[in-house]
């Protein structure tokens, strides 16, 4: 189905700078996040005449609820977005509307010199006859999770429009900082009053996440010896040879670019440095929440030897958990997996990828919070850069997804 005013919406969003910080001392990390909850996101849903909408100060959403218009009870069912994009230049975004897209050709990104190329990018290939929406070559799209939000809200739309869809009571959530992995910690799973949730925060019509990394963070603080270079024998320490000689101690194989499927990995994010101090910031991710305790002992048997060395604690190891794989708490709810599963196939989706997500959404500490809250695609695809798009046809899916799910809990709970 098409929903005329998904694009435009979509479209608005976009280009408004919510990007997050995780450098950041304040809650949420941004005021500009925290803007567009409040003056774009609430006033929309405002607007659609949903009930309970408001801001949680405590949680920094945004929430609202659409009322059941059933005379039985059912469970309540809970659709969450996240308002934060990544960091990556999201200012002045110029989103680019290519319709009917051939399939085959090279999409200029705006008047830059950067190109989107199906034989870089051969999910292209799929999308012939398609709307694609791009960057401009000089920011990020922000379809994650813009796509999420702009789904959501027009979910709401549709359902309040058309009282002859069949529903429970429903409650939506727009978050903050889950780029940064520090929104769902502070989310009130009581005062937001779902008995399972789905966070619409995923790749291409199909993908079903309710398996994820586990996963963790860590940063190392160097403090070297500066000393002049012509009497630096057996006296300096340079802390940015002290940070390379960490990572190489670490497995060469095991990284982001050489690793798929189930493999996990070590990725060193930002490396900072001169002589007399060194700054590195790591994430860990792992399938298995043994392997990723394994991962997290490997690097602190290396501080720990290096600094033995250096006879001081020359290196400052600094490492928290982030989340963990939603699987070890969803098999205990598949009857939540299994609606999504139902409705995709209802909806035409008779392929679906539930292999786990390389990466981790909200859903997954909400998951190990108490709220079960599997992932759905929302049609983002190249995600956190300049090369990122979405494809329209993708988005209305998602949109259909939802409203079949919705129907579904009603019926199924009658």
């Amino acid at each position: 189905m098409e929903y005329p005013n998904l694009l435009p919406r979509f479209l608005k969003y976009v280009k408004v700078n919510s990007r997050s910080d995780e450098h950041s001392d304040r809650f949420p990390s941004t005021k500009r996040q925290e803007n567009f909850q409040k003056e774009v996101v609430m006033k929309d849903l405002e607007n659609l005449g949903l009930s309970d909408v408001h801001y949680n100060q405590k949680s920094g959403c945004v929430i609202a609820e659409i009322p059941s218009n059933i005379d039985y009870e059912v469970p309540v069912m809970g659709f969450l977005a996240h308002c934060d994009t990544a960091d990556f230049n999201a200012e002045n975004v110029r989103p680019q509307v290519h319709e009917n897209y051939d399939g085959k050709s090279k999409i200029q990104l705006g008047d830059s010199d950067f190109y989107l190329d199906p034989e870089v990018f051969p999910n292209l290939k799929k999308y012939a006859g398609k709307t694609l929406i791009t960057t401009s070559g000089d920011t990020l799209l922000g379809g994650d999770d813009k796509c999420g939000v702009s789904e959501v809200v027009t979910l709401a739309e549709y359902l309040m429009n058309h009282p002859e869809v069949k529903h429970g009571k429903i409650r939506l959530a727009f978050t903050p900082d889950e780029e940064i992995g520090t929104g769902a910690p502070h989310f009130d799973i009581d005062e937001f009053g779902a008995d399972f949730g789905y966070t619409l925060d995923g790749a291409a019509p199909g993908k079903l996440d309710w398996g994820t990394f586990s996963a963790a963070t860590f940063t190392l603080n160097i403090q070297g010896v500066n000393v002049h270079p012509s009497v630096a024998k057996n006296q300096m320490i340079s802390a940015i040879q002290v940070g390379i000689n960490f990572q190489n101690q670490l497995p060469a194989d095991e990284v982001p670019e050489k690793t798929d499927g189930r493999q996990g990995f070590f990725h060193l994010t930002d490396f900072q440095g001169t002589v007399d101090n060194a700054y590195l910031e790591y994430i860990v991710r792992d399938f298995k929440r043994d392997g990723l305790a394994r991962r997290k002992n490997l690097v602190k048997d290396i501080v720990t030897k290096m600094n033995d060395e250096f006879g001081t604690e020359r290196i400052k190891l600094t490492m928290r958990d982030q989340y963990y794989n939603m699987a070890d708490e969803l098999e205990k709810h598949m009857d939540v997996v299994n609606l999504a599963r139902d409705a995709y196939r209802k909806e035409g989706l008779t392929e679906i990828d539930e292999d786990p997500i390389r990466g981790g959404t909200d859903g997954s500490q909400l998951t190990y919070r108490g709220l079960p809250c599997p992932n759905l695609f929302s049609g983002q695809e190249n995600m956190h850069g300049r090369y990122e798009y979405t494809v329209l046809e993708s988005m209305y899916k998602a949109v259909d997804v939802m409203i079949r799910m919705v129907e579904m809990n009603a019926t199924n709970n009658k």
